[in-house]
């Protein structure tokens, strides 16, 4: 083969730097954003953050003074002279206090101060197993028994449950944690009495190694003149996995017991606390910035942009004013590609926004009905629908709505809610899968607890509300929304 040389042209999708940035910045979350753009911050000196106000040293010595005024007119209200000027010499019959009090200005703390403080307060909680080495320090243990305390302790979940066998950790029970005499005369029984010692610690229930364990001991510590309690101890013992199948006539023909006495054993065991530990595990909060709010103004529904979320960053003048006088060094060149790059940058957060923004009304034009009822009314809705509206394409549609919140009336949601495929009615039409969830979760709702709703009689109902939905479909949408069975959903009370 002859090998030659040929000039052709061929077009070919080239993703520049700026494309490349314009679409990170358009997946970004609002807090990945705002981590972003103090990076950009960092690194590019052309960029500094933009002040409300146009004179910053006119205004802070305009705070100054009124912060003066005000420390002024709180002095003389208290009748306290203030001198600000030291005098050369002292009189003979006076105190140094009496001229100056040598104290420096105070503000107050602001609002936000006083929430970051409580903040910061709340965050520091203590956890389960701190809360039980706590406890254990404070119980006298000999020294094996208290290796075996903490290897139980460090066994326990955040639930309150032992999930390692006692048997494994018996055998864990090394030289390097007790002395090796004192290993080998520890028996079996030792650490099931170190682990009942715990059990009674704080909270009742702890370290339990199965939800019958966890009841019988919050039972121990009932009164005994509790009604039903001998009955409910022997339930839990003998017909608790009968309990959990909802099989209440066998339970009470095996116990003898009539309905309103299962119903008030029933009620007992409900004031128990299957997973103990959560009253003490700490709680992570997470927060929720909501990228757009949805309010409605004279009968129609408008989009705005979240300020709090949008950047306040400017280009430095001062810093872009001395390239124009400048040569061609390197350093000039070295700030002309910073200066681009802030242009690029701020164009990019512009562009993100309008998208936003732009999206965020289409999807807001199409469920109105949502707006105004609720889940029920929910339209279906496809990416390419708003693709189509917008003309975008379905991946820019995907990346907008992806980790973006909208604050609504009803709540604040993930764009992502909003979309939903449909399923055909009985007149031609279409209905969307969120509206016949919220359908489902009501008909459940209102359903007699003795007799609940089968997933067979939820499909009929839907059909005679002229939706064709399949018992399996129901079956899905049901465990979607971690809703149990009927079977599970049957109640004595």
């Amino acid at each position: 083969m002859k090998q030659s040389l040929y000039l052709g042209h061929e077009q070919r999708l080239h993703m520049t730097p700026q494309l490349q940035q314009a679409i990170k910045l358009l997946q970004l979350s609002t807090l990945d954003l705002q981590m972003e753009i103090q990076n950009v911050l960092d690194s590019n000196f052309m960029l500094e953050v933009a002040d409300d106000d146009q004179d910053p040293g006119a205004n802070k010595e305009k705070d100054r003074k009124e912060q003066e005024a005000k420390e002024a007119e709180v002095t003389e209200a208290a009748g306290i002279t203030v001198k600000d000027e030291m005098p050369d010499e002292l009189p003979t019959d006076s105190n140094w206090d009496d001229v100056y009090d040598g104290s420096t200005s105070y503000s107050q703390p602001s609002s936000e101060d006083y929430q970051d403080q409580w903040e910061g307060t709340s965050n520091k909680t203590e956890s389960l197993h701190d809360h039980l080495t706590w406890q254990m320090e404070l119980t006298p243990f000999s020294e094996t028994d208290r290796a075996i305390a903490i290897a139980l302790i460090d066994s326990i979940d955040d639930d309150g449950y032992l999930n390692i066998p006692i048997e494994e950790i018996h055998q864990g029970l090394l030289p390097d944690t007790v002395s090796a005499d004192e290993t080998e005369n520890v028996e079996l029984d030792e650490v099931e009495a170190v682990l009942h010692r715990i059990q009674q610690f704080d909270p009742l229930g702890v370290g339990a190694r199965n939800l019958q364990e966890c009841l019988s001991v919050q039972l121990q510590h009932l009164p005994a003149d509790t009604p039903y309690l001998r009955q409910t101890q022997e339930l839990v013992k003998n017909h608790l996995d009968t309990l959990g199948n909802r099989d209440f006539n066998r339970i009470m023909r095996n116990m003898r017991i009539s309905e309103e006495q299962l119903t008030q054993i029933i009620l007992l065991i409900q004031t128990l606390n299957p997973r103990p530990g959560e009253d003490v595990s700490p709680s992570t909060t997470e927060y929720v910035v909501p990228d757009v709010y949805v309010v409605k103004h004279n009968g129609i529904w408008t989009v705005s942009l979240n300020p709090d979320t949008m950047p306040k960053i400017r280009i430095n003048q001062q810093y872009a004013g001395m390239i124009r006088r400048s040569d061609t060094s390197d350093d000039s060149n070295s700030m002309r590609n910073h200066l681009q790059e802030a242009r690029w940058f701020l164009k990019s957060l512009q562009s993100r926004n309008e998208t936003l923004l732009k999206v965020a009304r289409c999807i807001v034009e199409r469920q109105r009905g949502f707006l105004d009822y609720g889940d029920e009314a929910m339209r279906p809705l496809v990416l390419r629908d708003i693709a189509e509206t917008v003309e975008m394409h379905e991946s820019t549609i995907s990346r907008v709505t992806t980790q973006k919140y909208m604050h609504t009336p009803n709540g604040i949601f993930e764009f992502k809610y909003f979309f939903s495929s449909h399923v055909n009615t009985t007149e031609g039409g279409v209905c969307s899968a969120t509206a016949i969830r919220a359908i489902i979760k009501k008909l459940i709702a209102a359903e007699n607890t003795q007799k609940p709703l089968s997933d067979s009689k939820i499909s009929d109902l839907l059909m005679k509300q002229g939706i064709k939905v399949a018992r399996r479909t129901v079956t899905k949408y049901r465990e979607a929304m971690m809703i149990s069975s009927s079977n599970e959903r049957k109640r004595l009370i």
